[in-house]
């Protein structure tokens, strides 16, 4: 298929794409036709699919567009990514346009048949198990890839009092930044009631070399939404750091993804992990000294589970093809050659 991808921000693009040039008006990338959504872009006629990304306002102009095609495009807007129980009931619903005769369709990726499923490519899991296979033996690992006023400190407090501490690598970014006084077992400028702090900071890589960064860890901090699913498929014990929203709403969607990841877990496994998440969660993590000794003593029971876990989410269609099948379905009933 050829695919057209309109996008505002070319230079963080590059960080996770480097052959993408930042100010190129137009390109193709492997394959892709990558177009800069700048007030002077010219966008090509639509296409017979298209996909409004978090509802980012597609130009009035483009819907006009949309409209006088004969037969339309199919439009869906991908929603973002939530366990929450309303979710299938708002899958697949229409939402018509207000002043045009066009209609757009919510389409929500999700962790349960009635949802749009999960990215994931076709050759994922087999490349992490051979990782698997060709793995080393080494201490734990600890990734930590969290925003900003996660609770690096206490964190890093509670591993170094562990009885065989783990090998923390923390994602670079600002959130280092708040550990600039710390180097290592060397601490530049320590207070005195601080313990050493012991890690290091890992680069950041390309998008494409993410999961094998994953895959290198035992245990995974993952932030936001992308970074999320793909700890999931690493099938790793992992501590999921939610975007804040002033309104309390990451809470909500936090509390509900435990409640569907915890579900086939025992009870003193899913309360150890259940504490980790809300400690790393929580503005002042008072707990953190117990939580994470919880955490890591359930840890083969975590990813046992893990494991499971992901191969359950393998057993459902991937997000691509749930997209794909709604759209020839939907292009067979509008008219739509089959293609």
């Amino acid at each position: 298929m050829r695919v057209r991808l309109v996008v505002d921000d070319l230079i963080r693009f590059q960080t996770l794409v480097p052959a993408v040039i930042d100010d190129a008006p137009t390109q193709t990338v492997n394959g892709v036709e990558i177009i800069a959504w700048r007030d002077d872009a010219v966008l090509a006629d639509p296409a017979e699919l298209v996909i409004e990304t978090f509802a980012c306002e597609i130009p009035l102009s483009f819907q006009r567009a949309m409209a006088e095609m004969d037969p339309q495009p199919v439009w869906i807007n991908l929603e973002y990514l939530s366990a929450e129980t309303w979710v299938g009931g708002h899958h697949l619903l229409a939402s018509p346009h207000p002043t045009l005769a066009l209609a757009k369709t919510f389409f929500f990726p999700g962790f349960t048949a009635e949802s749009g499923g999960l990215i994931r490519e076709r050759d994922l899991l087999a490349r992490r198990d051979q990782f698997e296979i060709d793995r080393p033996t080494h201490q734990p690992r600890v990734l930590v890839f969290g925003y900003d006023h996660a609770p690096l400190e206490a964190l890093l407090a509670a591993n170094s009092q562990a009885d065989a501490p783990a090998e923390i690598g923390i994602v670079e970014s600002s959130l280092t930044g708040k550990l600039k006084h710390w180097c290592g077992w060397q601490a530049k400028s320590a207070r005195n009631s601080a313990p050493m702090l012991d890690f290091h900071v890992l680069p950041l890589v390309p998008q494409e070399e993410f999961d094998h960064r994953l895959w290198e860890h035992d245990i995974l901090f993952v932030r936001g939404e992308d970074s999320f699913v793909r700890a999931q498929w690493a099938a790793r014990p992992f501590v999921w750091h939610i975007y804040p929203q002033a309104d309390g709403a990451d809470r909500v969607k936090l509390n509900a993804f435990l409640e569907l990841y915890c579900r086939q877990l025992p009870t003193p496994a899913a309360d150890a992990l259940r504490t980790m998440w809300l400690a790393w969660n929580a503005p002042s993590p008072d707990n953190m000294a117990t939580a994470w000794p919880a955490f890591i003593a359930h840890l083969p029971v975590l990813r046992a589970h893990a494991k499971a876990w992901a191969e359950q989410l393998a057993a459902s269609p991937d997000l691509a093809s749930r997209l794909l099948s709604f759209y020839r379905e939907k292009a067979k009933i509008q008219g739509f050659a089959d293609s």
